[in-house]
């Protein structure tokens, strides 16, 4: 059976590093991105590089949860999908809502690939061994652990807030694996670590990304991002590449894949069941499977 591979936000960066790798590894890629143009561009990319399977683009805007719920039956209809990474990612100096009306960096770090992943469950069941791969971010240490509710108490600061969305995203991840244990769906957090991106380029220089607590220190903690996230988004994209197609992780499951692109402990938080759980009553009330 052919071995099929979706990577969201893919046309790009680390997105699109990651799906290069994929097919390298002999996957059929599909990569999901906003603009057709950028999403031709990384097919031709791709293509380029002569892989086993043509890679292909869908279009879907992952800040609206009815996009996901659309491109979510897309991908079912072209068959089984063995191996799905979430790469979505987006940070921002101000609050700003979704199209849903949802604090965004919560709807696209988290409901968005959470809404995703839950949909294509059934695919991924039926092609097991498959494999999900969601990627994390060490801006978790920066979060408040409160989930009562999408947003944390206290000003918006767009560092703590994609902090906090990844920490939710890290904790489902962890639930979830323990959720499919046993079906042949072994599910994966990848930290790719420092990046030279789109977002952390034009983010992370903005002096209000951080509460004023950070803020002080925050010269010093931004040269030490930003010597961390020189490197190319190629070097990023290992823990993804490894986590989706890596042998020695056959038969594993819930295992954190740091930025040397090998195994490492978890953010502790987020293997607390108390903050599973509260992020799961919120994701399921926020982003129901039907809409």
């Amino acid at each position: 059976m052919k071995q099929t591979a979706v990577v969201t936000a893919g046309t790009a960066g680390i997105g699109l590093e990651t799906a290069l790798g994929l097919a390298e590894a002999g996957l059929a890629v599909t990569v999901v991105g906003r603009d057709a143009d950028r999403g031709a561009r990384a097919v031709e990319r791709i293509n380029a590089a002569a892989p086993l399977h043509s890679a292909q683009f869908l279009a879907a805007d992952l800040a609206s949860l009815d996009a996901v719920r659309t491109l979510a039956g897309r991908v079912a209809a072209s068959g089984p999908l063995t191996v799905l990474v979430n790469n979505v990612g987006a940070m921002f100096p101000d609050r700003r809502d979704s199209v849903d009306g949802i604090e965004a960096t919560f709807a696209v770090n988290h409901l968005s690939p959470y809404l995703l992943t839950e949909l294509l469950l059934p695919e991924l069941r039926v092609s097991a061994p498959s494999r999900i791969v969601n990627v994390t971010s060490g801006a978790t240490g920066a979060a408040k652990r409160a989930f009562d509710t999408v947003e944390p108490p206290g000003g918006y600061y767009g560092f703590h807030w994609y902090g906090r969305a990844k920490l939710a995203h890290l904790a489902y991840t962890l639930e979830l694996a323990g959720r499919l244990e046993g079906t042949g769906v072994s599910v994966f957090a990848a930290d790719p670590g420092g990046a030279a991106t789109d977002m952390t380029n034009g983010t992370m220089s903005d002096p209000k990304i951080v509460s004023p607590g950070l803020r002080l220190l925050w010269p010093l903690v931004r040269r030490k991002f930003e010597r961390s996230t020189s490197g190319p988004a190629s070097v990023a994209a290992k823990p993804s590449i490894f986590a989706a197609t890596d042998g020695s992780l056959t038969g594993r499951t819930g295992v954190v894949i740091g930025p040397q692109a090998h195994p490492v402990a978890p953010f502790r938080p987020a293997t607390d069941p108390r903050i599973a759980e509260a992020v799961r009553h919120l994701s399921e009330r926020l982003a129901p499977l039907t809409g």
